[in-house]
C-alpha cells in the first residue's frame, strides 16, 4: 500500500510539471495530451494492482501484476525509441538533401 500511495505522489508530481510546462507553452497540445493520457493510465495501473495481479494469475501467469506491467512498460520504451530513431534517421536525411540542394545551388 505504501508504494502504490508512492506511485501516486510521483505521478501527481509529473502531472502538475506536464500542466505548468502547458500552461508556459513548453509542449504541444498533442504531446500534452499524450502525456497526460500516459500519466493517467498508470496511475490507474497503480489503483487497479490487485486487479491486476488477479488477471495476471487468470491468465495463467507465475509472476505478479506489476512484473506484467513492467515488462509492458520496458516494451513500450524500446519501441519509443526504435521509433524515434526512424524519425532522426528520417531528419538526417532530408538535412543531407537539403545541404546538398543549396551546396549545388551556390556553385552556380
Amino acid at each position: 500500500m505504501l508504494q502504490q500511495i508512492i506511485g501516486l505522489i510521483i505521478i501527481a508530481f509529473f502531472l502538475a510539471r506536464l500542466f505548468w510546462q502547458k500552461q508556459k507553452k513548453q509542449i504541444a497540445s498533442a504531446e500534452f495530451m499524450f502525456w497526460f493520457i500516459f500519466w493517467l493510465l498508470a496511475a490507474g495501473a497503480i489503483i487497479c494492482l490487485k486487479w491486476i495481479d488477479r488477471l495476471v494469475a487468470g491468465l495463467g501467469f507465475t509472476g505478479s501484476g506489476i512484473d506484467v506491467l513492467i515488462y509492458i512498460g520496458v516494451a513500450v520504451l524500446f519501441y519509443l525509441v526504435f521509433r524515434a530513431r526512424l524519425k532522426l534517421e528520417k531528419i538526417e536525411r532530408d538535412i543531407t538533401k537539403i545541404v546538398r540542394e543549396i551546396s549545388l545551388n551556390n556553385k552556380k
